[in-house]
């Protein structure tokens, strides 16, 4: 069977074709950064990923893409006297992840919006890119869709930025169908006919 499209998209972000995509997003990159820190797309840069995460293309599905900048969260150096060990400079790391702010920022942009999910883009020498899924939860059609109208089915939505774990969830039970069912119904068979014995 020929490869889908899909999978070809998919294999510029894999070790094989990383020079090729290096060299043909370098202009874009340059663009990017000269830009402002938050745009709203019209297509997703990455669209196996984002069709992977839930993106469709459809009324009330918004793609955002949002530059975060890089490097170490060093701190300004103490003026009064102590040993470089306890200066409390380097060796300090955010506990949110580049993403999560990513996603947050998109969040405080567009506060009508939902943050459904976001995957990594690009990076540059100062800069990291993300694109923020995001929807509309008071269209019809996105409350419609059965995809998206678990996150738009609450009387109060929670924010999709405190809703990290749901893709996490998901995998979990995914796992626990593939591995445990089996085991469980091959186990409740032997039961019965233990029973019927």
């Amino acid at each position: 069977m020929a490869p889908s499209a899909y999978s070809y998209m998919a294999m510029w972000y894999r070790k094989v074709g990383r020079e090729v995509r290096e060299q043909l997003i370098r202009k874009l990159l340059i663009e990017w950064r000269r830009g402002p820190s938050i745009v709203r797309v019209h297509r997703p840069f990455r669209l196996e990923r984002a069709r992977k995460l839930g993106y469709k293309a459809k009324q009330g599905v918004v793609v955002v893409r949002v530059r975060v900048i890089r490097g170490p969260f060093n701190r300004r150096r103490p003026r009064s006297g102590r040993r470089p060990k306890r200066m409390g400079v380097y060796g300090i790391t955010a506990w949110k992840s580049w993403q999560q702010v990513a996603e947050e920022r998109a969040a405080r942009k567009f506060p009508n919006l939902e943050v459904l999910n976001s995957y990594w883009v690009a990076d540059d020498g100062i800069y990291r890119y993300f694109e923020v899924i995001m929807i509309d939860c008071n269209l019809p059609a996105i409350q419609r869709d059965p995809l998206y109208s678990g996150i738009c089915g609450r009387r109060v939505p929670r924010r999709r930025i405190v809703r990290r774990l749901r893709e996490r969830q998901r995998k979990l039970i995914e796992h626990l169908k593939r591995t445990l069912l089996p085991r469980l119904k091959s186990e409740a068979q032997a039961d019965r006919i233990g029973a019927a014995l």
